[in-house]
């Protein structure tokens, strides 16, 4: 898997709700410059700490301590005795100055970024900087070949696994029509929010803020549906919080609908692979065709799980050869399931059940594939 070159995003590092936002270092005088930088940082959540001149590293927020340092081109001057450091932007308005580029070089800054043009960009190296962006999330999309398929089964058993394990995990409802996945995690009642929260989502959405927000359950965290209305989350929205999901690091597992739109294809767009989970029926093999088919036009990693019992003449192999995808493996049938997922226990919990087992070796797999890729 492409971004699999290890434990995924430190997934051994767990939600931390006491985690809090640490803000870049401001230097400047010049009024105007400096109530455009605090806007930019209010609009990336985080609180600046602000001084005339480099101060002093005295703990956090010092010229070497901040995780970022914005230099006012006015202030580039009394910053050239400062310790040199990554992390420096030299930051004005004058586009046509040619004595920025030696102040620039004179305090060592990375670069020099010009307002109002540079802000989309500044916002979103704050909001990085100050969430501690690392290894993005190993990210694994499952959807049903055919109907009943057992996709949400299987989403919800892999993150539950995941979060066993001590990963920072994020379970994803993809399928409006499903039902709710926090139900089948029997987390319907837990407080927190849900896609309708986030439908007007656009832009950026802070990592930090997403994660706490959502329902904790099992260990994990999740985004589901309400039991209000059937509707659509525009394609934007579905970027913005997949891309906020990922920023976390860990793991982050979508089910999706069989269905393909404009919010499904940028769902796919942001996975590392995808699991395609085709029941051992003719007929559910020529139906999960289609949606390889459909699913192939946007992600390249696109793998298949079968799930018997096997129709007269079938077996996995000739069913992953039918549909010239690789084979992950055999989905075991876990005679337990149903009491358990009655009774309110989510899939995969049984940590020797053989679901657990399976997604646990999937995890294993993944990890080694990438390291080896």
């Amino acid at each position: 898997m492409p971004r699999a070159s290890g434990p995924p995003g430190s997934p051994g590092s767990r939600s931390d709700a006491s985690e809090r936002s640490e803000g870049p270092l401001i230097v400047t005088e010049d009024p105007a410059l400096l109530d455009d930088l605090l806007r930019l940082c209010a609009a990336a959540g985080v609180e600046p700490q602000v001084h005339h001149t480099a101060p002093e590293d005295r703990g956090r927020g010092g010229w070497d301590s901040a995780p970022l340092v914005l230099v006012g081109d006015d202030a580039a001057v009394r910053c050239r005795g400062a310790n040199r450091r990554n992390g420096v932007l030299l930051v004005g308005y004058d586009q046509d100055d040619p004595g920025v580029w030696r102040s620039a070089v004179e305090i060592g800054a990375d670069c020099v970024l010009r307002l109002p043009d540079g802000e989309s960009w500044l916002v979103d190296r704050i909001a990085d900087v100050a969430e501690g962006v690392g290894r993005p999330a190993l990210t694994v999309g499952v959807i049903g070949g055919s109907g009943g398929a057992g996709a949400s089964t299987l989403a919800g058993a892999l993150a539950v696994t995941a979060a066993r394990r001590g990963w920072r995990t994020m379970l994803v409802d993809g399928d409006p029509l499903g039902g709710g996945i926090d139900v089948l995690l029997g987390g319907e009642g837990t407080e927190g929010r849900r896609w309708p929260d986030f439908a007007a989502s656009k832009g950026r959405v802070a990592g930090g803020a997403l994660e706490e927000s959502l329902p904790a359950v099992h260990g994990l965290r999740v985004l589901s549906w309400d039991r209000g209305d059937m509707f659509t989350v525009p394609g934007e929205a579905m970027r913005a919080v997949l891309a906020a999901a990922r920023r976390r690091g860990g793991v982050v597992v979508v089910d999706l609908p069989r269905r393909f739109d404009e919010s499904v294809a940028e769902a796919l767009a942001q996975l590392d692979a995808g699991l395609l989970l085709v029941p051992g029926e003719l007929r559910a093999v020529a139906a999960s065709r289609r949606v390889a088919s459909a699913v192939g036009t946007v992600l390249s990693d696109l793998r298949m799980v079968v799930r018997g019992p096997y129709a007269a003449g079938l077996d996995e192999r000739w069913m992953a050869e039918a549909l010239g995808l690789p084979l992950v493996g055999e989905l075991p049938w876990d005679t337990g399931l149903s009491a358990d997922l009655e009774g309110g226990v989510p899939p995969g919990a049984g940590a020797r059940g053989p679901l657990a087992r399976f997604c646990a070796a999937f995890w294993e797999q993944a990890l080694a594939g990438g390291a080896a890729r």
